[in-house]
């Protein structure tokens, strides 16, 4: 089982060497800021808040009152630092297309830091301490989520006060920013671990066998190596 566990580690650590040839794109990029965005402005479409707006005139006259779940600040706050939110992602290297991309400790990394924890050592090249630092490619995302925030503003605007019949994610990304062509990754949709999780597993209650069998002997695993 020994084979079994270093063709494992050799697979999920593959994606340190090419991170670089994976950048995401357009597709990408625009779906995860749309996801990003739409949750953000869930969490605050039900707030019975009214806002008053305008200046109070010599004349008497009130400030104006509006919903705060209709305005113009709701939007702000929802993207003010919108793009930062992608920085929560992790690269999933054992998911395909898109799907790599989602919050939390991919199988790889919690599977490495498992066996770090067994005593093993596990070396990727840096410190423990930054294994949990955005990779390359979702550094990049955020970049490009700046970008594309920035260059679809008023077509964002135009969606929030004229369009939330429709889906961000379908009113941004397929009408305004990607060709047809370019649509691929907006079809993908997550159905789970559920091909991988058992390798996972088993991969780990192997290295415990493992290190049972060698318990006094230093065991360091270089990433590059496997």
């Amino acid at each position: 089982m020994k084979l079994f566990i270093l063709v494992f580690l050799c697979v999920c650590c593959s994606f340190a060497a090419d991170e670089d040839e994976r950048l995401p794109n357009k597709c990408e990029v625009c779906k995860f800021l749309s996801v990003e965005l739409q949750e953000a402005l869930d969490k605050t479409g039900r707030s019975k808040e009214v806002l008053e707006v305008g200046e109070v005139l010599d004349t008497g006259r009130r400030r104006r009152k509006i919903k705060y779940n209709t305005s113009e600040t709701r939007l702000t706050e929802a993207v003010d630092n919108i793009c930062e939110r992608i920085l929560q992602y992790s690269v999933h290297a054992e998911r395909p297309g898109s799907l790599r991309y989602a919050k939390g400790a991919s199988q790889t990394m919690t599977t490495l830091k498992n066996l770090v924890h067994k005593g093993v050592k596990v070396d990727l090249g840096l410190p423990f301490e930054l294994w949990d630092e955005p990779s390359v490619e979702v550094s990049d995302m955020k970049k490009q989520c700046e970008t594309m925030l920035e260059q679809y503003e008023e077509v964002v605007e135009d969606w929030y006060f004229h369009h939330q019949d429709q889906r961000l994610e379908n009113f941004l990304c397929e009408n305004h920013v990607l060709k047809t062509s370019e649509r691929e990754c907006m079809e993908e949709v997550w159905k789970g671990d559920l091909a991988t999780e058992g390798g996972a597993k088993e991969a780990e209650g192997d290295s415990t066998d493992e290190e049972g069998a060698n318990e006094k002997e230093a065991k360091t695993h270089d990433a590059a190596e496997l």
